[in-house]
């Protein structure tokens, strides 16, 4: 059954939308790269975010500026997503299954670990004492934190942008994204860029952790509800592309806020559907590029 909504309710929602898009972005623009990359779904990476959205609030519990836990958690997940890379994974190069394995495996574990060290109660910090409140126009009040989101993930995706589309560094990785074999004859030392791009996927989805945390609060099994959003944005915008990532955590933001909303019995067949379109229209996605 649907439910009709008041235009009020119906920004209200759009507003949350684009924040939790922020969000997804923030934990799906690194995914992204990596499956692009290394070939291989990182099943470990709503791991990162909910490790780096734990090691945030527990520096902000510990007096710790917000900005500087954000930063500092994410430099902690890129510096264990590059020993796991580098000591782990790279001894699985070219074995999809058991690089699979080993990050669902590393999924598992770190999943015990949070509750042994955080238990099983939920954390929520609040939003820093400068974001904290609302902003009124048109009549309503548009949440100060959630707009801050949004900010933050536009300017995260420009400097990707920047990166990825206008440095020597951006074009090797897109050489390693389209054709690894080829970039590795031309003298691109590809398995440096898997531990770049897997500390920088790490890092991200960490600040995108603590970012979420007074938006949606850190427990245990975030990771696993993070995890399959950040899949169906890379199914959805294609592998590798930050465009598609971008468009892809927008486009989804709305379909879970919405879907949820507006039609509570079907809100995961709008969730997943748009996802098997594009599996059977266009395997590589929107911004994808076909793999020879």
């Amino acid at each position: 059954m649907m439910t009709q909504l008041t235009s009020a309710q119906a920004v209200i929602l759009a507003i949350n939308s684009f924040a939790f898009g922020g969000l997804l972005f923030l934990l799906s623009a690194g995914f992204s790269l990596i499956f692009g990359l290394m070939r291989i779904p990182n099943l470990m990476h709503g791991s990162f975010f909910m490790l780096g959205a734990y090691f945030g609030v527990s520096l902000l519990d510990w007096g710790v500026n917000f900005w500087v836990a954000a930063l500092l958690s994410g430099l902690a997940m890129a510096v264990i997503g590059g020993i796991i890379e580098r000591f782990l994974l790279r001894r699985l190069e070219g074995q999809v299954l058991p690089q699979v394995l080993l990050t669902l495996g590393f999924a598992f574990i770190i999943a015990d670990i949070c509750l042994m060290v955080w238990t099983g109660d939920p954390w929520q910090p609040t939003a820093p004492p400068s974001l904290r409140g609302a902003v009124q126009a048109f009549g309503l009040f548009f949440p100060l934190y959630r707009l801050a989101i949004l900010a933050v993930a536009v300017a995260v995706a420009i400097a990707l942008w920047i990166m990825v589309d206008w440095t020597r560094l951006g074009a090797m990785i897109r050489a390693g994204v389209d054709d690894p074999p080829i970039a590795r004859v031309v003298g691109i030392k590809v398995s440096q860029l898997f531990t770049l791009i897997f500390c920088l996927g790490a890092a991200l989805a960490a600040f995108a952790g603590v970012m979420g945390a007074p938006f949606l609060s850190v427990y245990p099994g975030l990771d696993f509800e993070m995890l399959p959003l950040a899949l169906i944005v890379v199914i959805l915008g294609g592998t590798g592309s930050l465009l598609g990532a971008l468009v892809g955590s927008f486009l989804l933001g709305f379909l879970y806020n919405f879907g949820q909303a507006m039609f509570p019995d079907l809100a995961y067949v709008i969730l997943f559907l748009p996802m098997l379109l594009v599996l059977v229209l266009r395997p590589q996605g929107l911004f994808g590029r076909v793999v020879a």
